[in-house]
């Protein structure tokens, strides 16, 4: 993946996100109209929980990198609908945290809080991605990035609270399966980011695709359920299959269209 400079990104029209917006039963027009400035971005050195190491410090000075892009594209994106992207806040922590959705230790793995819009990553995670999971390289921790902020456009969308006020109604397997759905779809919308982030700024070197796949594969609920126990078991998948997240990525890489990324309506995933 090569350092682009900030930049404009791509387009897709109004009526994709306005349609979305309508399945879920939002007022397209609470999306198509947001106005008023944008939340504070990641400085250049992002939030820290006690000193980091010169590795440490490199991966999250890629991390900031990584995040602004997302930034470009998704700027451009919503502003060519006729919204405003609001920014989330990058967190990195090392052990444990305190986010407004709770503690959590690093054992959770990167997440996205909606209560405060903050994405966070303990970057030992990118350690374990490399060597524990067996998926290296810049563009899978990109990957991985890009997947929380595809939280974070969910959330935008109003998406997040209508699948929450759904789960809440619902017994654990159906709130699984609606789960994984949003998992999906937010893999999907990491595809959109690097559809449009190379095509604005060819952001992508030879390999970089096939590294954000192995990391799709490498964090699929089977693999992960199968390394740790030895066995599978579907109905408690929150997040996918790896050939799902594969699949959904590819899928908004190749399209780099919002319409193409509705997991919720598709019949087979």
């Amino acid at each position: 993946m090569r350092v682009a400079s900030r930049g404009i990104g791509g387009g897709i029209g109004a009526i994709v996100i306005a349609l979305i917006a309508m399945y879920f039963g939002v007022d397209p027009s609470i999306i198509l109209n947001q106005g008023g400035p944008t939340s504070s971005s990641v400085s250049p050195y992002p939030q820290q929980q006690g000193p980091i190491s010169p590795e440490e410090q490199r991966e999250a000075d890629f991390v900031s990198v990584v995040l602004a892009d997302t930034e470009d594209t998704w700027h451009s994106l919503f502003q060519q609908m006729g919204g405003t992207y609001r920014e989330p806040t990058l967190v990195l922590f090392s052990g444990a945290v305190e986010s407004a959705c709770g503690f959590a230790q690093a054992a959770v793995g990167p997440f996205y809080c909606s209560l405060d819009q903050k994405v966070y990553i303990d970057l030992s995670f990118f350690e374990d991605l490399a060597n524990r999971f067996k998926a290296p390289g810049d563009f899978a921790q990109a990957y991985v990035v890009a997947h929380e902020i595809g939280h974070h456009v969910q959330n935008l969308l109003g998406i997040s609270e209508k699948v929450q006020e759904a789960r809440s109604r619902m017994g654990e397997v159906q709130s699984n399966q609606l789960s994984v759905r949003q998992e999906l779809q937010a893999d999907c919308l990491a595809g959109i980011w690097a559809h449009h982030a190379d095509k604005a700024r060819q952001i992508l070197e030879r390999g970089d695709i096939e590294e954000a796949l192995n990391a799709a594969t490498s964090i699929g609920d089977d693999r992960l359920q199968r390394q740790a126990r030895g066995y599978v078991t579907p109905d408690s998948f929150t997040h996918g299959s790896s050939a799902q997240r594969v699949r959904w990525f590819r899928k908004g890489f190749e399209s780099g269209q919002l319409r193409d990324c509705d997991t919720f309506a598709a019949k087979s995933l």
